[in-house]
């Protein structure tokens, strides 16, 4: 039965059926042809699984990185990024992870990282004289810190399903994702070096404290909610909710950006954002409880340490599985998928699970990038109005260094805890 049902997965996913539906169907056929379980207690566990209070912070997160994007706190970040660093070898380059990094303490989105920075970083880039493939792909790799540094949702996805706490979470992201940062922004500046892109502007220190001055509300959003966070002012939840109000005063009545009859759109993205992520949750947690059911997940801890009870093989095993897995799947369905199997092993080879959900994010990052279903490169390269094919030879050092970052996370585990413990 678990051969057939993993092959009905298989011929779904070929057809193009939608994740969710995918997960729910091949799970409720399989039930059908056993007969010994009714199809009600299927559509209770659908229920029942998004019925929780920490995955509020999902469409909250989501909504207020919608307002944040549609707010001009973008177009303020780059600016002040420029100020800090445009003037080095390839300045605009570095500007462009420098807001990517800014963005993401902002939108917790990968996608909607790369398609705000990207809108306005992508034709400055190619005309101030930067390859156009490289200008893309660049954007499509920065975006990817979106789902690293908190808030991010794929982490509150990670905390609910496996039970780990989404503050250890948020805060344990920091440190890994100022590492993926620095890392990209060491490539581009050694690429740009060998390319000769040259540097931008030189601001003056007036010039900074004016773009400071600018952008200083929306460097003040992320200090608000890891800082109500780790000081035990809020949860996640509460701290999604604070950064929806917030968002919301700072776009419409401080930089005024939105107005009243952008909202409905807004609202509306977001709903519909949220939904899908909702019914993939639901979907994923019949696919789950059959696999719990038939004690799929426990066995496949017993094989893992059969073949080794080494956590430093154990690990790369997992990591070679995660960016397999994610080259083809999406994130949110990934994680669903994967948490309930991958965390019994990482259990029993003793690795911290705060530490484990920062390698399962890193590595799911770059499925981001890589085709066939690089949602960040689809993205990017929509905004230049080139085409995804040519986008891959670009993105090959971009990939390369974040497999480097994922090997350094994974083995070097107080990046991730330090701030925890």
């Amino acid at each position: 039965m678990t051969i057939l049902l993993f092959s009905i997965l298989i011929v779904l996913f070929l057809i193009n059926v939608p994740i969710a539906v995918t997960l729910a169907m091949a799970s409720s056929i399989v039930f059908l042809i056993e007969g010994n379980l009714s199809l009600i207690v299927i559509v209770q566990r659908m229920f029942n699984s998004v019925d929780s209070f920490p995955l509020l912070a999902v469409p909250f997160f989501i909504l207020a990185g919608k307002l944040m994007e549609n707010g001009g706190i973008s177009r303020r970040l780059i600016h002040f990024a420029d100020v800090v660093v445009g003037r080095v070898r390839g300045g605009l380059a570095i500007v462009s992870i420098v807001a990517c990094a800014f963005f993401a303490a902002i939108s917790g989105s990968a996608a909607a990282t790369t398609a705000a920075v990207g809108s306005l970083l992508i034709p400055a880039m190619v005309k101030k004289g930067y390859d156009k493939n490289f200008s893309t792909a660049l954007q499509a790799a920065g975006g990817t810190v979106g789902i690293m540094i908190p808030p991010s949702v794929p982490l509150v996805l990670y905390g609910v399903t496996a039970g780990v706490s989404i503050s250890d979470l948020f805060i344990a992201g920091i440190i890994p994702g100022v590492l993926v940062v620095g890392s990209l922004i060491l490539l581009v500046f050694f690429i740009s070096l060998k390319e000769g892109y040259g540097g931008g502007e030189a601001y003056t220190f007036k010039d900074f404290i004016k773009a400071f001055g600018d952008a200083v509300l929306a460097l003040m959003m992320p200090v608000i909610i890891l800082g109500g966070i780790y000081g035990g002012i809020f949860t996640a939840t509460e701290a999604a909710v604070v950064a929806v109000v917030y968002g919301l005063i700072i776009g419409v009545f401080i930089y005024r950006e939105i107005k009243l009859p952008d909202l409905s759109e807004i609202f509306a993205s977001s709903v519909v954002i949220s939904a899908v992520i909702m019914f993939i949750i639901a979907g994923a947690s019949a696919f789950g409880y059959y696999l719990t059911r038939e004690r799929i997940p426990a066995e496949l801890t017993e094989a893992m340490l059969g073949v080794t009870n080494n956590w430093i093989v154990a690990l790369l095993i997992i990591n070679l599985l995660l960016i397999f897995v994610g080259v083809f799947l999406e994130t949110s369905a990934a994680i669903i998928i994967l948490t309930p199997i991958l965390v019994p092993i990482a259990t029993a080879m003793g690795i911290d699970l705060t530490h484990f959900g920062i390698i399962m994010i890193v590595n799911l990052a770059i499925g981001f990038i890589t085709p066939p279903v690089g949602v960040n490169l689809f993205v990017a390269a929509n905004i230049a109005g080139t085409k995804f094919e040519s986008l891959i030879r670009a993105i090959i050092p971009f990939i390369i260094i974040m497999v480097v970052d994922v090997l350094i996370v994974s083995f070097l585990p107080f990046l991730s805890l330090w701030l925890v413990k």
